[in-house]
């Protein structure tokens, strides 16, 4: 049976190699010895940090076994110019996306807690981006859910999908623009994909995340601690809504009613 939030969780580093790096992810695994779910938490552009973390630790809480992947080998970019000039050509490469997210399946499918037949990624950004191509590839992933992540893959590879795809975005996004979102929703459609698409009114990019410090720790008297891109914004009730829409997807295609097994 599923786990009552507030529960015990227990985390912990996990370190691989990825994309010529050493990867240091966070690893958040619910009460209890029987195998679980679990899920893959994907980081926006500047990396994973303090924000991944908490959601990782909180779908834990609700009894999956979470891993807030790392991309940046254990780097925070606070620097948009930086960010940019490492996340552009990864977006571009999706055999190197692919190749990110296969060590962040493979750390968590090592995992003895995690059930390897229902595994589920969710990611923001260029997090979310890498989900897809998983997805793209063929992996059996049991549903993807993607905020501000809306990029598509090479000509025919979404038939490859083989789950329900959620996405959000802000309405008033200019890095995910409608044009942008009309070649996602096209590549969903005629691919067969189960998809949905919800656009948060009013909402620009990376509306999900709270302003940040420069070290990626979360500012809370909520003012932005580093420089952000034009059109970056957090909303605040934009971001609750997106979670819960999250862990709506899961709940629908990772239940947790379903009794652990033995690790």
């Amino acid at each position: 049976m599923p786990n009552v939030p507030g529960m015990t969780v227990t985390t912990r580093s996990v370190t691989y190699p990825a994309d010529g790096l050493v990867m240091v992810s966070h690893l958040a695994l619910p009460d209890g010895d029987g195998r679980r779910p679990a899920v893959l938490v994907g980081p926006e552009g500047p990396g994973l940090n303090a924000f991944q973390r908490r959601r990782a630790d909180a779908l834990a809480e609700l009894g999956y076994v979470a891993l807030a992947f790392d991309i940046h080998g254990g780097r925070w970019l606070a620097d948009p110019e930086e960010m940019l000039a490492r996340c552009l050509p990864l977006l571009g490469d999706p055999e190197r996306m692919r190749d990110i997210g296969h060590a962040a399946l493979d750390a968590v499918r090592a995992e003895e807690r995690t059930d390897p037949d229902r595994i589920a990624a969710i990611g923001y950004g260029t997090g979310g981006a890498i989900g897809l191509e998983l997805a793209r590839a063929g992996v059996p992933l049991r549903a993807v859910a993607t905020v501000n992540g809306l990029i598509t893959g090479r000509p025919g590879e979404a038939a490859g999908i083989g789950c329900p795809v959620w996405a959000g975005v802000g309405s008033d996004d200019p890095i995910q623009p409608p044009e942008q979102r009309e070649a996602f929703t096209a590549e969903m459609a005629q691919a067969g994909v189960d998809w949905r698409l919800v656009v948060y009114g009013g909402a620009q990019h990376a509306f999900h995340h709270p302003p940040t410090r420069p070290d990626g720790s979360i500012a809370e008297d909520g003012t932005y601690g580093q420089t952000v891109l034009p059109g970056v914004a957090y909303h605040a009730r934009h971001a609750q809504r997106a979670w819960d829409d999250v862990v709506a997807l899961l709940g629908e295609c990772l239940p947790l009613d379903v009794a652990p097994t033995a690790a």
